[in-house]
């Protein structure tokens, strides 16, 4: 059985964090009705109970296991979440060697998170990942969550990404990144988002680009839906993939319900490590079949349900509706449409009762509509575990690798020349010591690299490529 570790860093990226623990917690209780830690749960949990020398049965109350303990790393150089989640429901899942933390905060600065407090707290960060890689008996995967517009979330995030690599180098490294909207409140969000995007590019194995503008029209969505109660949909109201509310704290705060879909991504995307399935898909399966050039690992990801549909007298059409909504813009995280870009391939990971017959029927009905790369016309990754969502007969998450992230790129790349071309706050950066103004041409050198190679694989649409490599995309 393998094991994965979740480094959480930054605020945003221990709030998603602690959203998918008390998820995680609550999918397996659902489905481990006596408690026995078996490997499902082993695969994100450790038990430490040593109050039974035999290993035996743990129990499950009120929806927590007491004595599992997360193979998680949090770090956040303002303590306020982490002392939150200390003080919360969850704060036997976590223990005080699991934690990181500093008072000041990174002031939204890159250079300060990256330099300034990497280099400070290097050694203790290696040692708490090795500590937690000391209790993984078979190490397959790194999640890494942060955002891209603060200082903390990009600058430490993306060092931690590159101490990973060095400390672990045949570890997969699966990052998931918030990026900033462009009304974002931070203004030098467009600088540190462009250096952590170099970071990203070279240390990353896959990332999952995630719009905080997309997270907030998928929120306004579904809330008119459940007040107009238009579309013939409903909303439950302890959906935990739309609120918190019957969460472990069962109280609503500002960003929970954006949160809450992030959380449910990696609900998704982690499925098949933890829990069985006939069409099982290891971590390592979606960089091996979804990535065929190494820089280009960017895959956009795409989540339904979103909401519970009421049609749920006619599965077969329910089940293909939502084949459909993979693929269109409504529940996409990011702002983008793939439908007029170039697929490189694609993985479907389903979660429920669906058959294989349904995988690739929905496959074979929607491959016509879908633009694929001459060379990798069958670049299609399946999965299925058998173990839905809490609240829900069945989900997909598609995992698209599409040029379609070029815009969002280009359109970030635009931010960040508008103030470096003023010179805007440089200052704050070249002040902190390791920090170079050299850094920033190379962070825009590197992103406009990334935009031109996607746009030369744009422009081989409809043509052939026979020198490209072909892929081996299994199902």
């Amino acid at each position: 059985m393998t094991q994965s570790i979740v480094v959480q860093v930054g605020q945003c990226g221990n709030q998603v964090g602690c959203r998918f623990w008390d998820l995680a917690l609550r999918e397996h209780a659902h489905v481990n009705k006596k408690g026995i830690y078996d490997e499902a749960l082993s695969s994100f949990f450790r038990n430490v109970d040593t109050r039974r020398s035999d290993g035996g049965a743990a129990q499950i109350t009120g929806g927590k296991i007491s004595t599992l303990k997360a193979r998680a790393v949090l770090v956040d150089m303002e303590e306020g979440v982490v002392n939150e989640i200390l003080q919360g429901p969850l704060r036997e899942v976590f223990d005080s060697t699991q934690l990181i933390t500093d008072v000041s905060g990174s002031g939204n600065n890159w250079a300060v998170g990256h330099w300034t407090y990497g280099s400070t707290y290097r050694e203790q960060i290696v040692e708490q990942v090795r500590r937690a890689a000391e209790h993984c008996d078979c190490l397959q995967c790194f999640f890494l969550i942060h955002s891209m517009g603060g200082g903390t979330g990009s600058g430490l995030g993306t060092y931690v990404l590159k101490l990973l690599e060095e400390e672990f180098p045949e570890v997969y490294r699966i990052v998931t990144s918030v990026y900033p909207s462009a009304e974002d409140d931070v203004i030098t969000s467009p600088y540190n988002s462009i250096l952590a995007m170099r970071e990203l590019t070279e240390h990353a194995d896959c990332v999952l680009p995630v719009e905080n503008q997309s997270l907030v029209d998928i929120v306004n969505k579904i809330r008119h839906m459940s007040q107009s109660g238009k579309g013939g949909s409903v909303i439950k109201k302890d959906s935990t993939v739309i609120s918190s509310k019957g969460g472990v704290s069962g109280v609503e705060k500002p960003f929970d319900a954006m949160n809450n879909i992030v959380a449910n991504l990696l609900l998704n995307i982690t499925s098949s490590a933890r829990f069985e399935g006939s069409l099982n898909m290891d971590m390592n399966e979606i960089t091996m079949n979804l990535v065929p050039f190494p820089r280009l690992h960017y895959l956009v990801p795409s989540l339904t349900p979103l909401y519970t549909l009421a049609d749920v007298n006619i599965p077969t059409r329910r089940l293909d509706q939502m084949f459909s909504d993979a693929f269109s813009k409504d529940h996409q995280l990011i702002r983008a449409d793939p439908k007029h870009s170039l697929y490189l391939a694609c993985a479907l990971m389903v979660r429920g009762n669906v058959q294989v017959s349904d995988l690739r029927r929905n496959i074979e009905r929607l491959r016509p509509t879908l633009p694929f790369v001459s060379w990798n016309q069958e670049g299609w990754k399946t999965g299925l575990c058998s173990v839905p969502p809490v609240g829900h007969t069945h989900a997909l998450l598609a995992l698209a690798n599409n040029t379609c992230v070029r815009p969002t790129f280009s359109e970030l790349r635009e931010r960040f020349s508008k103030l470096y071309r003023k010179k805007a706050h440089l200052h704050h950066y070249l002040h902190v010591e390791g920090m170079e103004q050299a850094c920033f041409s190379e962070a825009l050198s590197s992103l406009s690299s990334l935009i031109e190679e996607y746009s030369q694989l744009d422009a081989t649409k409809g043509a052939c490529m026979p020198d490209a490599p072909r892929l081996s995309i299994a199902t």
